[in-house]
């Protein structure tokens, strides 16, 4: 493209939005219109920056549906006016967050990085300023006139994820989040390296953004353990209202055997309840029916998670339902990948 890209940068809340006042030691909200004051560095990116702050910051723990649909307004509005989009959010939920604005984003031509910070951006030693400026250097990349990134994107700690992909696994460490089942999108050290054969490459390159806002959060993690009760599983999947239930199994998918469970999945399931199985490991893939502790549940018709991650697993879910799919096509299309977030 001949002139500047604009870039969008989208703050809803989270740890690197915040300063420190060096009087009392108290953290408050940054404000982003004053961008350029904080972050000086910025003026040398090729790009036109401006701002949008959600009027009252929300800690990620927070975060909801609700807020997942503001965020894909604030894009759908203003998608033909920017070249790109940075959404600073807090990390605890943002693997869950940028992952449901992945499926609520269809026919996606243009990035969307999601960043944030462990530490202030007001701190000494603050990791905000490298996530921040290389999210919008990503944001601006171009090849070809074109936009490098078509699709919501992770960045945190000089790697470029697939943000359905990624889980947090660190709470202390600048490296916190991992994406073990997807390598990098893209690195960034001496120079910023784009793996181009891992990009999603949109089918549709002339059709509009379509936002997808009907999300159903009627949904619920049902993580086994040893040990685990009928009560317990019965009052889970009795729930009023409940439609989907991410299954976290063993290993490669396996599960109790016994009679009691595999009755309460094959009822819920012949009542409408979607259940996807997913594997506890950080890592690796659901392969149902490969033991035969997973047999059962191939053979109720238990969703094959793959190697979705159970962040993407219950943004899925809540996609799916609120478009309010049947429970056949529900299966075919959850076992799809609709933004990469698994493998066929």
């Amino acid at each position: 493209m001949t002139s500047k890209p604009n870039i969008l940068l989208i703050y809803t809340g989270g740890t690197i939005g915040m300063i420190k006042d060096y009087e009392t030691n108290a953290l408050k909200a940054f404000n982003f219109e004053k961008l350029l004051d904080r972050i000086p560095e910025l003026v040398q990116l090729n790009c036109n920056i401006d701002t949008f702050s959600f009027d009252e910051p929300i800690d990620s723990s927070n975060m909801n549906p609700e807020y997942y649909v503001t965020i894909a307004e604030v894009i759908e509005d203003n998608y033909k006016k920017f070249d790109g989009f940075v959404v600073l959010t807090g990390s605890d939920t943002m693997s869950y967050t940028s992952s449901t604005i992945s499926f609520m984003l269809e026919n996606l031509n243009k990035p969307v990085i999601f960043t944030g910070s462990q530490l202030p951006i007001g701190h000494l030693r603050t990791d905000a300023k490298e996530n921040l400026i290389t999210s919008i250097e990503i944001a601006s990349a171009y090849k070809n006139n074109e936009p490098v990134i078509k699709e919501v994107c992770l960045y945190f700690e000089y790697k470029l994820y697939r943000a359905n992909r990624t889980t947090k696994i660190n709470a202390e460490q600048f490296e916190a989040f991992a994406s073990l089942n997807y390598p990098p999108l893209a690195e960034s050290g001496v120079h910023l390296d784009f793996n181009d054969d891992l990009l999603l490459k949109p089918k549709n390159k002339v059709e509009d953004l379509i936002v997808r806002k009907s999300l159903n959060n009627n949904v619920i993690v049902l993580k086994l353990f040893p040990g685990i009760t009928e009560k317990a599983v019965q009052s889970i999947l009795t729930i009023p209202d409940l439609k989907g239930v991410v299954l976290e199994t063993y290993g490669s998918g396996n599960a109790p055997t016994y009679k009691w469970f595999i009755r309460l999945l094959e009822e819920a399931i012949k009542s409408g309840i979607n259940i996807v199985n997913v594997t506890q490991c950080v890592g690796g893939s659901i392969i149902l029916g490969h033991y035969e502790t997973s047999v059962d549940l191939k053979r109720i018709g238990v969703i094959d998670g793959k190697d979705i991650t159970t962040e993407s697993a219950i943004a899925k879910l809540m996609y799916l339902l609120g478009e309010q799919i049947e429970q056949k096509e529900f299966k075919e299309l959850f076992e799809t990948p609709l933004r990469g977030e698994l493998d066929f």
